[in-house]
């Protein structure tokens, strides 16, 4: 059996589960053997195909490449504040 087709379940069907309300979103518990069939655990990366969405390991760490994005950021010279400075009036006694 290939494995990018695993059964879900013994009698080799997909198992169907609730879409449920999580606070203003929707979500669904993944059961055990899915986890176990597919390796995936902690973060995963989501798309949509058609009908279908897709879950999946993602193929870097998060946040890996940040520190080097930002570093061409700022050698670009495209570092400046998009909002620019701002506090509240309460604020004026901290020092930064």
């Amino acid at each position: 059996m290939n494995k990018k087709c695993l059964p879900a379940n013994d009698q080799g069907h997909a198992l169907q589960v609730a879409v449920r309300a999580i606070g203003n979103s929707k979500g669904v518990v993944i059961p055990k053997i899915i986890l176990e069939q597919s390796g995936i655990e902690g973060v995963v990366e989501m798309s949509v195909e058609g009908e279908k969405i897709i879950l999946s390991k993602p193929k870097q760490a998060v946040r890996k490449q940040w520190s080097q994005d930002a570093k061409g950021i700022a050698q670009a010279g495209e570092d400046e504040l998009v909002l620019g400075e701002f506090g509240n009036e309460e604020d004026k006694d901290w020092v930064w």
